[in-house]
């Protein structure tokens, strides 16, 4: 098993077989912040972070990274449920990100736009915590992050997700790691399904658990997460596990959904035939890891999440996913949950532009559009549709937004309409800023560095260009503070009118009233077909 030494604390054996935490001495580690888990004392560090919109000076905020929510995912615990980590004695120094989860790489197409760290290592379910008050009694709101990329790549050490900017604005920041790909997504008939969401619950459970030490409210919990950290949220939404564990809930440009089990399955099988093991957990847990990376990365490389393909993703298991989430969700699951969902204007351009997909469709014209017809399982009506609201379109915009709004925008607007006038408010959003990069327009991803407030960071700047508003980040980061605190990110609550709030291109506030409600009622007559 391939290990990487962690560069910020050694382990050595303690009292009672336990792991003691040496950190490094220096004048420096008395004026350290120290908070108590369940399971040991950590310590962090102290950073400044510039101040909101109004204020002067900078904010003083406590940061903790890398702390186990659970045992290394491997060895006896490979493809297996997630369990606690091993108490400590002393105080363990927590300044470093963890290892990030086996992955596979970006393709240099994507590469370009979006960064991916890799921390090596075993110890890789962990948990960060940006606090501006590290005291139990603060009971701050809490925000916790589920990162995206396709339950394949990226990790909470993203120099994106950086949380200062919350823990600036009054709310603890908790971001974290799960398993990614085969080891988390793998389905086989020696192992629990889902391990990468039993992760996540794990986290949530930690959560739970210890965040009043960080100066956080347990009971004011809000869960947020985009593409596939979205998509996890729907499923955690109707989980009975996840259930007390939030309060409310975005969901960033990924719907509710799973995958058929037969779909995950003959990706597993594929991957055993390249690896000439049987298609077992037990088999896979004795393989190399690169290895498996590599088998993996073959496998899913024509995998697209807009166009479709091989896929690794959540299935039904009848316990942590006991059924399909946006079915759930349209039936009234959940509905004390506070709920704000949204997407970008222009969530295709990321897969069709960077990798030529989208000339190449332009080309291909009538054939790329009927392809786009069997995607979505729709005739030609919905497509004439199309042609009728979007004139003089090429092909890769018509065939874009019709996949993108099959897949994605139906089901938050289903979810809307069925929890109108309940208990706990909806907010829907788009962001329609295009990228200062060409062609990109307002593609997938874009609004992350706006919600963070690090649109200022390089690795923000390589998906938005130079120059992106900084106005425009106040105004998004200020929408998600407001909804973590109060459940109301300023402006209305779905109703018959579908309000949709807009965040546009000089910033300006705009509440538009049906702004895709054209293009959506096409495929009311298809709406229930999955």
């Amino acid at each position: 098993m391939d290990r990487a030494a962690t560069p910020e604390h050694v382990g050595r054996p303690g009292r009672e077989g336990r792991p003691e935490c040496v950190g490094r001495r220096s004048a420096a580690v008395t004026d350290a912040p120290v908070a108590h888990t369940v399971h040991g004392a950590v310590r962090g560090r102290y950073e400044e972070a510039t101040g909101a919109p109004g204020a002067s000076g900078a904010a003083r905020i406590a940061v903790f990274q890398g702390i186990p929510y659970a045992a290394p995912p491997f060895g006896p615990h490979r493809f297996r449920p997630p369990v606690p980590p091993e108490p400590w004695d002393g105080v363990r120094d927590t300044v470093a990100f963890g290892p990030t989860p086996p992955k596979v790489p970006y393709t240099e197409a994507f590469a370009r736009l979006l960064a991916d760290p890799v921390v090596l290592g075993d110890d890789c379910l962990t948990v960060n915590v940006w606090t501006p008050e590290p005291a139990p009694d603060a009971r701050l709101p809490v925000m916790v992050w589920v990162h995206g990329g396709a339950l394949t790549r990226g990790s909470s050490a993203v120099p994106v997700y950086d949380g200062r900017a919350f823990a600036r604005d009054g709310v603890v920041l908790v971001s974290f790691n799960y398993r990614l790909g085969v080891e988390g997504y793998g389905l086989f008939p020696d192992a629990p399904a889902n391990p990468g969401l039993r992760d996540q619950i794990a986290a949530l459970e930690w959560v739970r658990d210890n965040v009043a030490g960080f100066g956080g409210d347990p009971d004011q919990v809000t869960v947020f997460g985009e593409s596939a950290g979205a998509i996890s949220i729907g499923a955690l939404l109707t989980s009975p596990r996840a259930q007390g564990l939030f309060r409310r809930a975005v969901l960033q440009s990924g719907p509710p959904e799973t995958l058929p089990r037969d779909k995950v399955r003959r990706m597993v099988r594929r991957m055993a035939d390249r690896l000439r093991v049987p298609a077992t957990a037990r088999a896979f847990a004795a393989v190399d890891r690169a290895e498996l990376l590599a088998a993996q990365r073959e496998v899913t490389r024509r995998s697209s999440p807009l166009l479709g393909g091989p896929a690794f993703g959540l299935v039904v298991d009848g316990d942590t996913v006991p059924r399909d989430p946006l079915e759930a969700l349209a039936e009234g699951a959940a509905a004390h949950i506070d709920l704000m969902a949204g997407w970008t204007a222009d969530e295709y351009r990321l897969w069709l532009v960077p990798t030529g997909l989208a000339d190449r469709i332009d080309r291909l014209g009538p054939i790329a559009v009927t392809a786009a017809m069997a995607r979505c399982r729709c005739g030609p009506d919905v497509v004439r549709g199309y042609r009728a609201a979007l004139p003089g379109a090429p092909a890769s915009r018509l065939v874009g937004q019709m996949i993108t709004d099959r897949l994605l925008r139906l089901p938050v607007q289903r979810i809307a309409e069925s929890r109108a006038g309940g208990p706990a408010g909806t907010f829907v959003y788009e962001f329609a800023w295009p990228s200062n990069i060409p062609g990109l327009g307002a593609c997938h991803a874009l609004e992350l560095g706006f919600v963070f407030d690090t649109v200022g960071v390089p690795e923000a700047a390589m998906l938005t260009g130079p120059g992106a508003p900084q106005g425009l980040a106040d105004e998004l980061h200020g929408a998600w503070v407001r909804f973590a605190v109060s459940g109301d990110p300023g402006w209305p609550a779905w109703d018959a009118g579908h309000p949709v709030r807009r965040f546009s291109v000089d910033g300006a506030p705009e509440v538009v009233r049906g702004p895709r409600d054209r293009e959506l009622a096409l495929w009311r007559p298809a709406s229930a077909v999955r």
